[in-house]
């Protein structure tokens, strides 16, 4: 059911008053405008949350860009959290996991055909995407968990919910793991509720509705995950396992909420055996050691299954055994809206990129100084077509 993964500490009430009082007095700095947040003569699209980890951001990013990337030049900024350097950073067919970090390198291994970058300074970030020479053709930025990063406004605001930690029951840190009151859902333009269950019932999704307590202007959508075929981390890979019945699963995550997919994955399997590490975690000599002994201690016929963030950083550690890499596998997924809402999504993300893109409004004003000029409107520059 929903919330079902929250955990309160009582004992911690008296911090999240005091934190939350740090974050009080911050959003009003910058709702009175005494802290400037800035705009960009280009769409821009956050998408983030008020939890700590686990929200989806990752796949519903990906989603954005699959929907986009033909019809404008895709940037995706972010903060690169854990890599290994400092300021800004731009992907390249050369860059490496721990130079951008985990996120940021999973979808520079799927898309080529976008600007990947990396920066803590979002406005310092967006800055350079539009003035550099390589990166100056973007005609939009999406923001990667940049829900709290109030220094820049985006145009469009989307904020992820986690089914099973819905934030109306949630607490704030260190109690819980709201990282802003749940009032901060007012600065949404889109909530999405993420990981529903598939079988969800009219019902719940109506008293979801009223639970949230949207103002009229936003709109909220629901997101369920779909599991693609495994693929094998590295080549000498065995034969693909059938992913409606699987031997033995070793069960490998660094993520922040492993409980979704070893929820969804203990339906397929034989048994399944756990190994977590804490989210974004760089595995070490030991790690390694202690996966090879997990798998050697397995009943077979035995497969270990892994997520596309936490392949990032297991290809490129040494030391797996020969086992290990003949039987270790990835489990992409993605999202698919409920509800028959999809294409209502769409349009609307659509919509506003069309209207807001930069070479039209470039255009619109080259168009003006042309018709002021010569009172002919000349030839008119190339826009982005959708």
């Amino acid at each position: 059911m929903e919330g079902d993964f929250i955990k309160i500490n009582p004992w911690l009430l008296p911090l999240s008053w005091i934190y939350g009082l740090g974050v009080w007095i911050r959003n009003l700095l910058f709702d009175t405008g005494m802290i400037k947040s800035r705009t960009f003569d280009v769409p821009v699209i956050s998408v983030g949350n008020i939890t700590v980890g686990g929200s989806g951001k990752t796949p519903h990013v990906e989603y954005l860009i699959r929907l986009l990337h033909d019809k404008t030049k895709v940037a995706v900024l972010s903060r690169g959290y854990k890599r290994k350097s400092k300021g800004y950073r731009l992907a390249g067919p050369n860059t490496t996991m721990k130079e951008i970090g985990d996120e940021p390198y999973q979808m520079l291994q799927k898309f080529k055909d976008i600007h990947i970058a990396v920066n803590a300074n979002r406005c310092k970030g967006i800055e350079t995407l539009m003035q550099s020479p390589e990166t100056k053709d973007t005609g939009l930025v999406l923001l990667d968990d940049a829900y709290q990063h109030r220094y820049v406004k985006p145009g469009l605001n989307i904020l992820l919910v986690d089914y099973h930690r819905l934030i109306i029951y949630d607490k704030l840190l260190p109690a819980g793991r709201l990282r802003e009151p749940k009032e901060g859902k007012n600065r949404a333009d889109i909530v999405i509720i993420t990981k529903c269950p598939k079988n969800l019932k009219p019902m719940s999704f109506r008293v979801l509705r009223r639970a949230m307590a949207l103002y009229p202007w936003q709109q909220l959508y629901f997101t369920t995950i779909e599991h693609e075929d495994l693929v094998p981390l590295f080549p000498e890979g065995n034969e693909t396992p059938d992913c409606n019945n699987m031997p033995n699963v070793l069960l490998l995550t660094g993520i922040a909420s492993p409980e979704q997919i070893m929820n969804d994955i203990k339906a397929h399997c034989k048994s399944i055996t756990p190994m977590t590490f804490a989210d974004h975690h760089l595995f070490t000599p030991s790690d390694i050691e202690a996966i090879n002994m997990a798998y050697k201690m397995m009943p077979k016929p035995a497969v270990i299954i892994t997520t596309e963030k936490d392949a990032t950083r297991l290809e490129c550690v040494n030391g797996l055994s020969e086992e290990v890499r003949k039987n270790i596998y990835v489990q992409p997924i993605k999202v698919s809206f409920m509800l028959d809402e999809e294409e209502k999504f769409n349009n609307n993300i659509i919509d506003y990129v069309r209207k807001n893109q930069r070479d039209r409004r470039m255009a619109e004003s080259a168009n003006d100084n042309n018709t002021a000029d010569s009172g002919s409107s000349g030839d008119r520059p190339r826009t982005i077509c959708f």
